[in-house]
Formats: structure tokens, sequence, C-alpha cells
């Protein structure tokens, strides 16, 4: 660890106020009506600067923007008030506000890399972490535990055990905007991965429990980049990843997605993970919870490690008991003891929107139809006390909270209840909704994750029963948000036994050692990623794939990307070799694209390993493969005689796909490796899939589904 951050966490220590890193600009409060946006401008690292002080190089650099915006403006206005923000410390760049007409005379300016208009971002438990297989000690020893520091990218904080928090809002000054959590996201994400041991926590009583983070010793260091019911702006992201690179924090966790994936040289997260892979810091992000069809996952750039959810051996019930004592099972948290647990009268307004506006119901409950987007304002002023709400979702793991009694059912029982209010007099039009309760001995198999269909490699984590603090209560939620920082914390674990790995060895100790989540579908990993993170095992993998900044460059030439485009991502020119041998990343899983269905191929990829484990180690190969499809490695013995001894193999996949079934449910097969040593057991996941993989996936576009609107912060 180098001098500066050494100084910088010192510095991280003291503080005790919030501090904002941004350029005042109050002046621009009405830019929008002058046709102004804000631009993301990504700039040469000025080299020459680099041997000055540190803070004369931000002033030098600052200077340099500053010229290259004068140039650019067309109204005679200052360059220094339409500055958002300075990126100066590890990335390279500015956000401004400009017109059109300065945004393409800046395009053309010596120094400038690449421009892009900003992006908007959203944020996408007592249980988890013993469902998890890791145990509680809470006077354990981890060597570095209390050195590791998690820097928690989100809706900021409810005051705890944090050494300094920032906040970020397109450069407002300092006291305009602050780092206190007033939606209670960003303290949940943090409490999930580091919060302190909290017994008896629950929900009124409901999934009672100890709620911990999976290092509680660790340290926190907040940056509010998404503020209540607006978002997350990527320039204000870009802000917070550059400062908490700088802070020398050791893990970034941002639950944060766009709707869908973007090109990595327009992804912010993507760019601030790259940056931040270069200092040795690891990004911990959600899949996104647009799934579970294919094509979902939001979050897919193979430097950072990306989240998608399962079920825990909890699930959380509400009842609705008709009038005829048919007890229905649906899903809601419910807890509302002056209302649930007494009789009302069902009522179908035939519409829960329109029909609702100056209607009374007075203590009825209403039988909400599909299709409608609920506005619970609506029910409210009707009188109403509940409603019975289809849900289109099917994801039974999802837990959202209402203002009021709701129970989601699924499409066969809404018309079931339905079936009933038809065939039963107005004095037997009854139901009451009970209070929810858990099912501890939940004995389904895992059920599909919440967002699926993304490269093989990447994690699953989901647990509904998660704590959060909001005000003076506690709430439970659920998504890929809430998985995210329970990768966030096993990583954490892992750099608090292992703090000199590198990014890529610690994916690599995550991914590798996850428990498959088995399924009757050929997409397998392709569909659940690695499986379900194993916190324990990932601090002993065996062996780790390492990977460098220069491995993540070749790979991004090797995918066609343009010198513009590369720049945009690295921050600086880089000129990719014309002629050579096909590029494979060092990467934990293999994915393996195919010319087309039906067509042999023969695809051999070379990989190699890190003995992180006992210096004299043999391990073995075991191999499974999927119908039509043939896997074999070459040599399927490794000998090391050291620790950190690095050892290569070649694995061949040859075969021909089956054509997929009429629904599109198959596209691909999966298969996967085994080395294994007799006590360590690492696993890397292969899918095999055709190149034309984008023709046969229908668009996904996210739908508001009940309590997951895209107004709220899911």
């Amino acid at each position: 660890m180098d001098a500066m951050i050494i100084i910088r966490r010192a510095l991280l220590v003291l503080l005790v106020a919030s501090v904002l890193h941004g350029v005042p600009n109050v002046a621009e409060a009405t830019a929008a009506t002058a046709g102004r946006r804000v631009y993301i401008v990504f700039t040469e690292r000025q080299t020459p600067l680099q041997a000055a002080e540190s803070s004369d190089v931000s002033a030098k650099i600052e200077t340099f923007h500053h010229g290259l915006i004068s140039d650019a403006l067309l109204d005679g206005s200052s360059a220094r008030d339409r500055v958002v923000y300075h990126y100066t410390r590890s990335l390279n760049g500015f956000a401004a506000r400009l017109t059109e007409d300065e945004k393409n005379n800046l395009a053309g300016k010596d120094g400038v890399l690449s421009i892009h208009e900003r992006v908007m971002y959203r944020p996408q438990t007592t249980r988890s972490w013993d469902f998890l297989g890791l145990p509680l000690h809470e006077h354990r020893s981890l060597p570095f535990e209390q050195d590791v520091i998690i820097g928690m990218i989100d809706t900021g904080i409810t005051p705890g055990k944090i050494i300094g928090a920032w906040a970020y809002d397109g450069g407002l000054p300092d006291g305009q905007v602050f780092p206190i959590d007033d939606e209670g996201h960003g303290t949940h994400i943090a409490s999930t991965a580091a919060g302190r041991v909290v017994r008896n926590a629950s929900l009124y009583g409901l999934a009672n429990g100890t709620a911990r983070g999976a290092v509680p010793g660790a340290r926190l260091a907040i940056y509010k980049v998404c503020l209540y019911n607006t978002g997350c702006a990527s320039e204000d992201i870009l802000a917070a990843m550059d400062d908490a690179i700088a802070d020398g924090v050791d893990v970034i966790s941002a639950s944060l997605s766009a709707h869908t994936a973007r090109e990595y040289p327009d992804d912010a997260l993507a760019i601030g993970a790259f940056h931040a892979v270069r200092r040795g810091v690891l990004t911990s992000v959600p899949a996104g919870n647009c799934g579970p069809k294919l094509g979902t996952v939001s979050n897919v750039a193979p430097w950072m490690i990306s989240t998608a959810g399962t079920t825990t051996d909890r699930r959380i019930v509400s009842k609705l008991v008709l009038g005829n004592r048919k007890n229905i099972l649906g899903h809601s948290i419910n807890t509302f003891p002056d209302i649930i647990g007494k009789q009302a009268l069902l009522v179908d307004p035939g519409n829960c929107v329109e029909n609702l506006e100056g209607a009374w119901y007075k203590g009825a409950i209403l039988l909400c139809p599909p299709g409608q987007l609920i506005d619970q304002r609506f029910i409210i002023r009707s009188g109403a006390t509940g409603i019975i709400l289809p849900d289109r979702s099917d994801d039974e793991e999802d837990y959202p909270s209402f203002t009021l009694p709701v129970v989601l059912v699924g499409q066969a029982q809404f018309q079931e209840i339905l079936r009933y209010y038809n065939g039963s007099s107005v004095e037997s039009k009854n139901v009451m909704i009970t209070s929810s309760s858990p099912e501890n001995l939940y004995s389904r198999t895992l059920a599909h994750p919440e967002s699926t269909s993304w490269p093989p490699g990447h994690l699953s984590a989901r647990h509904p029963q998660a704590w959060t603090m909001s005000g003076q209560s506690l709430t439970i939620s659920s998504g890929t948000s809430i998985a995210s920082p329970h990768v966030t914390g096993a990583a954490a674990y892992v750099k608090s036994v292992h703090p000199h790995w590198s990014p890529a060895a610690t994916i690599s100790s995550l991914v590798t050692t996850a428990k498959p989540i088995h399924s009757n579908v050929r997409e397998a990993e392709f569909a659940y990623g690695a499986g379900q993170v194993n916190p324990i095992r990932a601090a002993d993998p065996g062996l780790v794939y390492d990977a460098s900044e220069a491995d993540y460059i070749n790979l991004l030439c090797a995918q066609g990307y343009n010198a513009s485009q590369l720049a945009s991502i690295t921050g600086t020119r880089t000129i990719c070799p014309t002629t050579g041998p096909m590029v494979h990343l060092n990467y934990p899983s293999i994915a393996v694209p195919v010319i087309n269905y039906g067509v042999e191929f023969t695809v051999e990829i070379p990989r190699k390993v890190t003995n992180v484990g006992p210096a004299n180690s043999v391990y073995h190969a075991r191999i499974r493969s999927a119908e039509g499809i043939t896997v074999s490695v070459e040599p399927d013995e490794l000998v090391f005689t050291a620790e950190r001894e690095e050892l290569s193999f070649k694995v061949s996949v040859t075969g021909s796909l089956q054509m997929p079934a009429a629904n599109g449910s198959s596209l691909g097969a999966s298969a996967s490796i085994i080395w294994s040593d007799g006590k360590h057991e690492v696993r890397s996941p292969i899918y095999v899939f055709p190149r034309q993989f984008r023709s046969y996936v229908e668009p996904v576009h996210c739908r508001c589904r009940p309590g997951k609107c895209d107004s709220q912060l899911d």
C-alpha cells in the first residue's frame, strides 16, 4: 500500500462531518432552461503533471479542463460555472452542462477522448449469513478484518459505525446535500455487508433472529449518489468512484444498475470499476431486477462481480381466509395489528384506479383486476382497509411492503377468489387477511434467480429476510440490491484473510467455490450463475484464476472496441495489435461461442491457475458435460511444488449444439470442470452458445410490479 493511501485512510478516520467533493454550481440551477445537459467528458491523462504535488496536479488539471470548455462555449459564460465535477484522482475528465452545439465543439478538441450524455441508474438478513454457511463468531479474529474498508455507493447512511461520508448531487455546494439516508436502501446495503450484531431483530415479531453483516469489524466509507424517487446520475457515480478509489477502500459496493446492459464505453459503473481494478479495488454490483427472462442482466463487465438472486430456506406468507373458510396463501409483508385478523366485506370495484376517485368503500377489501398500476393513495382515500392483487411476476420470494394490508396471489388463485365472489350472496362475501408469517423449512428446491441469463461465472445470492433501519423501524426487503451486499460482504471476508489478493483473484475465489444451483434446463450456469456464494470456502479456494489490467485491455481489443471506445474505458489512448491469436481472458468461467446450431465445432481455450493452497499439491480434473458436448482437459493433472506457483492447461470443447425447442427455452448447453486435490474443489462453469445469440432473445422491457415501480428504489 503506498504512502498516499495510508495518509488518505488516516484522514478518513478523522472525518466527523459530511464533505462534498464537487464544484459550487448554484448559478446553474436554471441551466435546463438554456437547453443545457450534463455531459461526461473523458480526457487524456496529463502525464507531465504527475511529478507535481497532489494539490498542484488537481489544480493544473482543472485549469486544463477550464481551457477546453472555454474554447467550446458559445455564449461567453464562465467555464468554471459550467463544470459539475472534475475527475482528477483515479479517473481523467470532467462533467459539465453544455448545449448540443457546445458539446460538438468540445468533441474536436485535442486531449478529449470521448463525450457521454448522463445516464440514470437505480438502486436495485437476519438469517442469510447462517444460510450461506458463515457462522457467527462474535470474538473471531480475522487477520485484517478491521483494516478492510468497504465503500458503499448508494442512498447514504443512517449514522452508525462509519469513518467518512460524502454526498453528491450534480455538483451542489457543501451544505446543500447531505449523506443522511432518507430512503433506507443504503443503510440496508451497508448493514448487510458489515453491520454489527443485533439480536432479536424482527419486524413486529416476523422472522425474528440475529441480524449481522459478514464482516462486523470492517469499516464503512459512505458515498451518497442516489436521491429518493430521482435515481443515481452517472456523473455523481463517477465522482463517488473517483473518490472511493483514491480514499483507499478495499471493496466498492454499488447496488445500482440501469434497466439494460450498456456497451462498456457508455457504462459509468463499468468505467469506474475498471479504474478501481487498476488500483486493486474490487467492485460488487447487482445483476438487476428485470428477470427472469433471457438477456436481462444489466451489469456484465468481467472486471466486476455481478450478483443475481435465489431463495433461502425461509418463505414469508400472508394468508387470505374466504367466507367459505377456504385458505389462500399469498405473499407480501403485512403488519397491521388493528386491521388484520378481522373480517371485511370483499368488493370488486371493477377498476382500482379510475373507479376509486371519489368512491367510498369504508372497511372493505378490494379485489383489484390484473394489469393495473395501483396507486395506494386512491385506496386509502376510498376508506378501504386492504386489497387483493394478482401478481404477474410469479416470484413468491419477492416481499413488497405496502401502506395497508395487501395479499399478492397468483393468477389461478385470483380466479378462484373471483369465482367465490361471483358465486356468493352479499351476506357471505367476507374475507380476512391474517398477519404474515415465516415458513422456516421451505421445502421447494431453489427457484430461478430474479435476474438470469448472464455470462457464466457470476453469482446468485438473494435473501428475502433483509433488514435495514429506516427511521425508527426495521423493514424486510428483497431484490438483487440485497443479494449484492452479500457478495460484497463475502469479498470483504476474503480480503480480511488475503488483503493482497487482486480483484480477479477474489472474484475467482467466490466463483469457483460457489455451490451449483441445479436446474432441469440446459442453460444451467447461464441461467443461474456460478451458484450460491460460500464465504468460508472462498477464503480457502486452493487455486485462483488471476488477471491484470492488461488482460482486460487485451480482451477489449479482441472484442473489437476501437481506439476511442478503449480510451473511454481506460482513460488512455490504446493501440490494439492488428494481428495475433484470439485473446482469452483468464476468467474462472468459460464462454464458448459457436457458429450456429447443428454445426460441428472444436474450440480450445487456454487457462492458468495459481496455487494459493499448500505448497505441494496435486489436482486432478473432473468433467461434467451436456448432451452433444464433449469437454477434455490437457493436462488433466496439475502438480504444484510451491505456493503462488502458476500452471497452465488447455480446455477442448467439441460437439454440435442442438436446435432450441419451439418455446426458445434452451439456447445453449452447460458443462463444467472441477479441479480437486481431495480437499479443495475448484469449479469452472462452461457455457456453449451460438454467436447469433441475440437474434434468439426477445427484447426485454422492465415492467412495473406491485411495490416495485420505476418511481421506487428497488
